[in-house]
């Protein structure tokens, strides 16, 4: 039985990387087309990126052929070349570091494990009209973010982001 071919365009965002961001996919199979986004009160670009990708694998409920394309060269290259090697060494990179956004490069592979995908690199801001309108929908989940939530919420929430990228040592006795 042969797979069914699909179509996936992505993109994300943020407005301050980190900040309030959003994200966004254009599945298309035939004359079908199915756009989705969201977005975050504080997050950063990569996350946005990622999370955009495992949304839309998401939608899929059943294994497919994908052809994938992004413009992020991170979410690309971390799905074909990097992950393999971070599963290896239990999510630590070469340097000995745990790897970034791990949370979602995790979903990610639960979410591309049943399909055949083929990812690509597409310049953003070039003129594909898939990047373009991915582009727009992740602008606007960001405004949609910002109308959610006051000035006040917004920095209280990009406080506590930071906090958690950037946890203080455990103090020494």
């Amino acid at each position: 039985m042969s797979l069914k071919k699909i179509s996936i365009h992505t993109d994300g965002g943020c407005e301050g990387n980190p900040g309030p961001g959003g994200w966004a996919a254009i599945l298309a199979y035939g004359n079908h087309r199915r756009e989705i986004n969201g977005g975050e009160l504080a997050t950063t670009n990569n996350r946005m990126e990622i999370l955009a990708a495992a949304a839309a694998l998401e939608c899929l409920r059943e294994p497919c052929e994908v052809n994938f394309y992004t413009d992020s060269q991170y979410l690309r290259k971390g799905i074909t070349e990097w992950i393999r090697m971070w599963k290896a060494r239990g999510w630590i990179t070469k340097s000995r570091q745990p790897v970034k956004n791990d949370d979602l490069w995790r979903r990610l592979s639960v979410a591309a494990e049943p399909h055949r995908i083929s990812w690509h690199w597409v310049k953003g801001h070039a003129g594909n009209a898939d990047n373009e309108r991915c582009d727009a929908l992740a602008l606007e989940a960001i405004k949609e973010v910002k109308i959610r939530h006051t000035p006040a919420e917004r920095v209280a929430a990009l406080e506590e982001f930071k906090s958690r990228q950037n946890p203080e040592p455990a103090s020494l006795l």
